[in-house]
C-alpha cells in the first residue's frame, strides 16, 4: 500500500492553508497513495498560541472538518487530519486533536495529544499546556487497503514521540503502522527528530509515518521539516527536508511478516 506524508508551512490563514492542503492531498491521490497524513497545525499556525481557540470547532461539526471528510470523499483516499483544535470544557483551552477519515468521508479515530510540549532555551519558550487540554486515551483504527490487507494504525502527534511507553502500547495492540504528525522545532528536531523515529520503529518492528511542518513561518516560528517514512528495520525509505511536498512510499506486509520472524522482540516483552 502507497502512503504519503505531507508536508506544509501553514500560515495564520485557514483558508490559505486548508488550500495548501486541497493540494497536496490531490498530489498524493495521483501519486496513488490510499493514506494520506498531514501535519501537526496543518490548519494553522497563529500568531499567538490563544489564536488557535477562535477556531475550536465541536466534534462532528465545522469546516475544518468538513474539509477533511470532503477532500478524503473526493480523492478516494484515507485522510489523517494532522491536528486541529476541538472544544473542551474550558473557554481558555481545546484538544489538539488528530482525526482519521476513510474514503467516504466517515470519521473512524479521534485522539486528543496526550503528552504537551514544553521547552525553554533562553531563546525560544513554548509551553502548549497554556491553551492546550491533555487527551488521556491513546487511540488506534484499522485500515483496509484496496488490496485486501488490514493495518492497524496507532495514533501519535509530535511530542508524544519522546514518550515510547505510548508506542508500545500501539504494538502489544497490534499497530503496524505509527502516524506521528508533528511541528518540531527547529532546534529539538536538529538534535532528536530522524533517531526517535527510528527508534520507535525499531522497537515496535513498525512501519512510522511522519509529516511535518517544515519551514519559516508568519508568526515568527522555523519547523524542522524533514517528514519522512521509516520501515520496520530502521530504515528512512523516504524524506523532504524543507517546504511544501508530498513524501510517498510503500507498506510492505510481506516485509513487516519477515522483519518480525527474524528478530521476534515483541515476543520477548517481559514488563
Amino acid at each position: 500500500m502507497k502512503v504519503a506524508a505531507l508536508q506544509m508551512v501553514s500560515g495564520t490563514s485557514l483558508d490559505a492553508n486548508l488550500a495548501q492542503a486541497r493540494t497536496l492531498l490531490a498530489e498524493a491521490a495521483a501519486q496513488g497513495a490510499e493514506l494520506a497524513v498531514l501535519p501537526e497545525y496543518f490548519c494553522f499556525m497563529g500568531a499567538r498560541d490563544t489564536d488557535k481557540i477562535a477556531l475550536r470547532e465541536t466534534e462532528g461539526e465545522g469546516p475544518i472538518q468538513r474539509f477533511l471528510a470532503d477532500a478524503a470523499r473526493e480523492f478516494g483516499l484515507w485522510v489523517v487530519g494532522g491536528t486541529l483544535p476541538l472544544a473542551c470544557d474550558s473557554d481558555t483551552q481545546v484538544f489538539n486533536t488528530t482525526l482519521a477519515f476513510d474514503p467516504s468521508g466517515a470519521c473512524v479515530a479521534r485522539y486528543d495529544k496526550i503528552h504537551l510540549f514544553r521547552f525553554e532555551n533562553g531563546a525560544e519558550r513554548f509551553d502548549e499546556a497554556a491553551v492546550i487540554r491533555a487527551g488521556q486515551t491513546p487511540a488506534r483504527f484499522t485500515l483496509t487497503a484496496r488490496d485486501g490487507t488490514a493495518w492497524r494504525v496507532g495514533l501519535s502527534v509530535c511530542y508524544d514521540l519522546r514518550f515510547p511507553e505510548l508506542y508500545r502500547q500501539h504494538a502489544r495492540a497490534g499497530a503496524d503502522l505509527l502516524l506521528v504528525p508533528s511541528a518540531f522545532t527547529y532546534t529539538t528536531g536538529c538534535a532528536h527528530w530522524e533517531v526517535l523515529l527510528r527508534a520507535r520503529a525499531v522497537e515496535n518492528l513498525a512501519y512510522v509515518l511522519a509529516p511535518a511542518q517544515g519551514g519559516s513561518h508568519e508568526n515568527g516560528r522555523r519547523t524542522w521539516g524533514h517528514s519522512m517514512l521509516v520501515d520496520p528495520w530502521g530504515t528512512v525509505q523516504a524524506q523532504r527536508q524543507e517546504g511544501p511536498g508530498v513524501v510517498t512510499g510503500a507498506l510492505d506486509p510481506a516485509f513487516l511478516q519477515q522483519v518480525r520472524t527474524q528478530l521476534p522482540a515483541l515476543d520477548h516483552c517481559v514488563l
